[in-house]
Formats: C-alpha cells, structure tokens, sequence
C-alpha cells in the first residue's frame, strides 16, 4: 500500500512540477489512548500512531522559494519566498508547512527551498492530529533532503514551534511526538518534560480485542479559544499552588492542593483533571505491562467523566458515543483529542464491534446528529521515507 501510494504522489508532483521528486515521505496522525491536555502541563501522554498518513513528495531548491500544493485543498500552487515567511501572517492550510520551513531556518539550519506536493488520508477536524501529520512529513523531507542530522524529538520540537509561534495556535508537543516516534503495535509512554519516551507493546488484535475511532463528524478548531483559555487557567492553577506546572502536584497532594484553591472554581477544575489524568496515565502504563489489557477499559471511562465535567471539553454527540458504547458491552470509551467535537474510541472484545458500531450509528440517526465515521485504530509506524 505504501509503494502504491508513494507512486501517486509521486506521478502528481511530476505533473505539477514537471520532474520527478527527490523522495517521498509519509507520516501518520494518532489517536490518544489515555493523557489529555497533560502535554502543555509537562504531564503524561500515551497515544499510538494511525495508519491515516500525510504523505509529501519533495525536491529541494537552492533559490530561496518555496512551492507548496496539496491533493486535499482546491487551488494551485502557491510560491512563497522564505525571507517572507513570518509568524501569523498566514492563514491558510500553507501556513503548516511553511512554518516548518520558517522554525527550521529559525533554529540556523540551511534549508534554501523546496518544491512540495502533500496528500493526507488523516481526517481533518477529527481531534487526530492532521496538522502535525502535515509538519512532520515536511521537516522530515527536508531535514532528510538537507543532511540536517536531526532526530524525530526534535523535529517534533521544531515542528512544535511551527505550530505555536508560526500559526499561532498553543498546541502540546504530543502530536509531533508521536507522528515523529511512534512504533507499529506500539502506544508510545511520553514524559512531556525530558521528552523521555518508552514504547508500550499494544497489540488488541492478539488478544480478541478491537479499539474503534467514532469520528463524530463535529469539527472542533484550537485555534478559536477554548483551547486557550484552558491552558490559560491551567497556568494559573501553577502559579497559584506555586510550582512550575501541575506535573509538580502530587496525586497524593491533590484533596490539599485544591483547599489551597479556595474559591477559584474554575482553576480546581482544570487542576483536579490534570492531575488525575497524569495518574491514569501511569496506571494505563502499568496494567498494559503486566498484561492485564481488559482493564483498562474503566480507567478510559473515568478520563471521559474527567473531561466532560471538569475540564468540560466534551460535547453531546461524543458524550454519545460513549453512553452508546458502554451500554452495548464496550470494555471501555472516552472522547480523545482537544475536545469540543472531533473523535471518541472504544475498546471493545472483537465479537462485539458489530453491535457497538450499529448501535453508535442508529443513535446518532436517532439524535438527529450526522452519521459518524467509525474505523478501527491499529497502532501503526511513525514517519518515514516511502521512497
């Protein structure tokens, strides 16, 4: 599958560009398993690559110009010139892959351009990570094209800043992350403070068991706010309890932690699903190493009633599915990704996906909601060079 993709892209940018590419590259969303808005709190995070990738063909240049096309947006090329690049100043899907260009250059390495054509299969809008899919794939071809010797957690940081300082939006380093390093039948453990990362042995399928994304079909954007305004009152909580982030409240100190909080509502909230979500983060880590993968289900369900009522981020159509899915015998279920929309999973034994996924589809009809798209999320490679 891959070399037939890599040909197509490939074939397409000839089209465009009118010569072959000097590689073709591919790196994948991800789902998290367990670990949500720990990442900016410089907490726990366990997600697992898809096999949904963004795949780019490229070809470097020497002229100081960058050319940039996607298969998935309609228009032409846009050409840029790289000292026009500068942060916020797009506002189109061009703005990822240039920002990678721009946080590289940024950082002193010589990239002088390139020629690149991007198709991605990673649904956009789903909470599973297509724009970091998208910055991964650019800074691996060019730190591949360029000799620039970096490693994936670094690219990943870079690409990180792209996101942040470029487009504007205040993202984690998770996303990067696990495009960058994931392993296939792997969930990858990262400590978002050192960056120190250990892959997880996660393989459902040989244990009977299935684990389902239901994108809800629900666009959700971090750029508008909400997502702001919870890393906002996340820092808050920090400084109020005086530690460098919320990582630092011990889950044994939280009922302390919180009195100390007095009335601020809000900010107990945050801190309360912060530091309960970097502990079921460990203990996801540790029943998945002494094999006990069937528990983990309640832990998933517990992180959904987190972020549903404390750092109330979910919505009715994700809420939903998991009502849905637990009620027709799921093992466990919880929205996954920034919230406000986007896509949920269920852990399920494998003789039961049938009747969750009919069941999750015909409530939906039933709500009036838009039919959902349901896939099985199977913990696939990080990026890589296809060609």
């Amino acid at each position: 599958m891959s070399e037939a993709v890599a040909e197509t892209v490939a074939a397409r940018f000839g089209e465009l560009y009118g010569a072959e590419p000097d590689g073709v590259w591919a790196a994948p969303g991800r789902v998290n398993l367990i670990g949500e808005h720990t990442d900016y709190n410089d907490g726990f995070v366990m997600p697992f690559a898809l096999p949904h990738t963004a795949v780019a063909a490229v070809t470097r240049r020497a002229d100081g110009v960058l050319r940039l096309h996607s298969e998935d947006v309609e228009g032409g090329v846009t050409e840029l010139r790289l000292d026009d690049l500068s942060p916020e100043s797009d506002k189109n899907w061009t703005a990822y892959p240039s920002g990678v260009v721009w946080a590289l250059r940024e950082a002193g390495h010589a990239v002088t351009g390139a020629d690149i054509h991007l198709a991605s299969t990673v649904p956009s809008g789903a909470g599973l990570s297509s724009s970091a899919a998208l910055e991964v794939v650019v800074a691996l071809a060019l730190n591949d094209l360029f000799s620039l010797g970096l490693r994936g957690w670094q690219l990943a940081r870079l690409c990180q800043r792209a996101e942040n300082v470029y487009v504007g939006a205040p993202v984690g380093i998770m996303d990067q992350t696990a495009s960058a390093c994931c392993e296939a039948g792997h969930a990858l453990f990262l400590d978002t403070r050192d960056l120190s990362q250990k892959q997880i042995p996660f393989d459902l399928a040989a244990e009977g068991m299935r684990l389902l994304v239901v994108d809800t079909q629900v666009k959700h954007s971090h750029s508008e706010g909400e997502y702001g305004k919870r890393r906002a009152g996340c820092e808050k909580g920090a400084d109020l309890l005086g530690v460098n982030a919320l990582r630092d409240v011990p889950y044994a100190g939280l009922d302390a932690a919180l009195a100390r909080l007095g009335d601020e509502e809000e900010v107990r909230r945050l801190v309360r699903h912060i530091v309960t979500e970097n502990e079921r983060v460990e203990r996801v880590v540790s029943l998945l190493e002494s094999g006990e993968t069937r528990a983990i289900g309640p832990v998933l369900i517990e992180g959904h009633a987190s972020l549903r009522d404390d750092f109330r981020i979910s919505c009715p159509e994700l809420d939903l599915v998991v009502d849905t899915a637990l009620a027709s015998g799921a093992l466990g279920s919880r929205m996954t990704g920034g919230g406000f929309g986007g896509s949920a999973i269920v852990l399920a034994e494998e003789q039961d996906v049938d009747a969750i996924t009919k069941a999750v589809t015909e409530a939906f009809a039933a709500a009036g909601f838009t039919t959902p798209r349901v896939f099985e999320a199977v913990p696939s490679a990080g990026a890589r060079r296809l060609r």
